[in-house]
């Protein structure tokens, strides 16, 4: 199976509606194990990465390069569909495509790039987060995008907006931001999901956020138009 056959069978899950779990893995012997055991999606985290490849906590001390060597054991032992958690795409919009060339080179199937303002600075509160401007993270993923090569490869918008904002301002950032994933936006933007990171358990019932994404479209498309307000 090539890499773009591997990423048209994780565009599929995207598209349909069941809910998966992946296989998480961390080395090429995990990924084989998974396999064999009949999942066909896996996914490598950051903080996974860190631990099982330097022994260290995830303080963003992993470079891009030991990443994709890791990505790479990985994909030579296994044809899984590979998630991989790419931070904030170790960088600038600069880098971030450099972490896209060298990531689908090695054959992933997915990226998420995140608005976390990594690393965090000296100083800052243990547990907490800070993001950057939604403009630096369309900024972001629209150098993502460009990037990439094959099109079937999927990139990911995550966003930690909900530790730190509330329910509806986390959710209307990720909606109303042009990095959406709703058809009309994916056709400029081009990100392919918008992952909402954190706190999800007060609000894990499906239909009260879609409820609430609901009226966040319908106020954005009435603020349009110059007409109305939703409560």
């Amino acid at each position: 199976m090539s890499y773009t056959e591997q990423r048209k069978r994780l565009r599929a899950v995207f598209g349909g509606t069941k809910c998966l779990s992946p296989a998480s893995v961390y080395d090429a012997l995990s990924a084989r194990v998974a396999e064999s055991v009949g999942y066909e999606i896996g996914m490598l985290a950051g903080s996974v990465a860190s631990n099982t490849t330097l022994a260290a906590p995830d303080l963003i001390v992993l470079t891009l390069t030991e990443f994709a060597d890791q990505v790479r054991r990985i994909m030579r032992a296994s044809r899984l569909s590979l998630i991989v958690d790419a931070d904030h795409g170790y960088g600038n919009a600069l880098n971030v495509m450099r972490t896209v060339e060298e990531l689908e080179h090695a054959g992933i199937s997915a990226l998420s790039i995140e608005d976390t303002a990594l690393p965090t600075r000296f100083g800052q509160a243990e547990g907490t987060d800070e993001l950057i401007s939604l403009e630096e993270t369309t900024g972001k993923l629209r150098a993502a995008v460009a990037a990439r090569r094959d099109p079937s490869l999927v990139i990911l918008g995550r966003t930690a907006a909900l530790k730190v904002e509330a329910f509806v301002a986390a959710l209307k950032g990720a909606i109303t931001s042009p990095i959406q994933t709703w058809d009309e936006r994916l056709t400029s933007a081009q990100a392919n999901k918008m992952l909402i990171q954190g706190g999800v358990r007060r609000y894990k019932r499906k239909q009260k956020v879609d409820k609430t994404a609901a009226a966040i479209l319908l106020q954005s498309y009435l603020d349009s138009r110059g007409t109305g307000v939703v409560e």
